[in-house]
């Protein structure tokens, strides 16, 4: 894709964050909760938690589903345990999906991902088919509010960031894994605001087909999104204008 801000721009113009708050906050959960299991059950010492935790807060999740979430996982309540499970499909045109989801139950998630790609004319691939074509990297968005973008990418690259793409008034900052939070930490003490920080998968190239092929790709992400198993869809899709343009119009 050519940059998480494209997407931001179909979910804005299809006022889809208020209509499906329920469904994110579930989903926040099982993320916070699946972060908790990975690593210690206190985000001071679990970057990955502490993500998860910063995300739920960013998209106003109540304080108190929060802790219930962490306490499930450390086995303090009663829940579910979910499992982090990857998905890899072959989209409309050729173009890599990535999906992650979190399950409780992999048959019933696998049968419902195999149903939205077979409806879109797609198919799941094996294993690695389509996985080496990203990595697994860190992303910091900022919105520069006036601030030059430019010294914003000094302070990251600074701080050991990989890249920095400015695309549509959003700076997206790329970072290894490992130094997500010093880059984050950086941005943060030189007084700049962070949108979010999370990991994420960023594709190795990008693939720009025909409008009408790249829009069927946005549909697709939409509806294995619309999946409450599912976290993320990340592919190698470039939103090119004209293709951005029939989306959200």
């Amino acid at each position: 894709m050519s940059g998480h801000s494209k997407w931001s721009t179909i979910k804005r113009a299809k006022g889809a964050a208020d209509a499906k708050r329920g469904q994110l906050f579930t989903k926040l959960a099982r993320e916070i909760s699946v972060a908790a299991r990975s690593g210690q059950a206190d985000p001071e010492f679990n970057f990955r938690l502490r993500l998860a935790v910063d995300r739920a807060r960013s998209a106003n999740m109540p304080k108190d589903n929060i802790e219930r979430a962490i306490q499930r996982a450390a086995g303090e309540g009663s829940g579910d345990n979910f499992d982090e499970v990857y998905y890899e499909a072959y989209g409309p045109g050729g173009t890599a999906v990535m999906i992650q989801a979190m399950t409780d139950n992999r048959n019933r998630t696998v049968g419902e991902v195999r149903a939205a790609l077979t409806r879109a004319g797609c198919s799941l691939g094996e294993s690695g088919s389509v996985g080496w074509m990203f990595d697994r990297v860190g992303l910091i968005e900022l919105e520069p509010n006036g601030a030059d973008p430019d010294e914003i990418a000094l302070v990251a690259i600074d701080a050991g960031a990989s890249d920095v793409q400015i695309d549509d008034g959003t700076v997206e900052v790329f970072t290894e894994v490992e130094d997500l939070h010093r880059v984050q930490e950086a941005l943060v003490g030189s007084k700049y605001q962070v949108a979010s920080a999370q990991l994420t998968m960023r594709p190795k190239t990008l693939l720009a087909p025909e409008p009408e092929v790249a829009v069927k790709t946005i549909r697709l992400v939409e509806k294995l999104e619309d999946l409450d198993d599912v976290q993320e869809v990340y592919t190698n899709l470039d939103v090119t204008e004209e293709a951005l343009a029939q989306a959200v119009g």
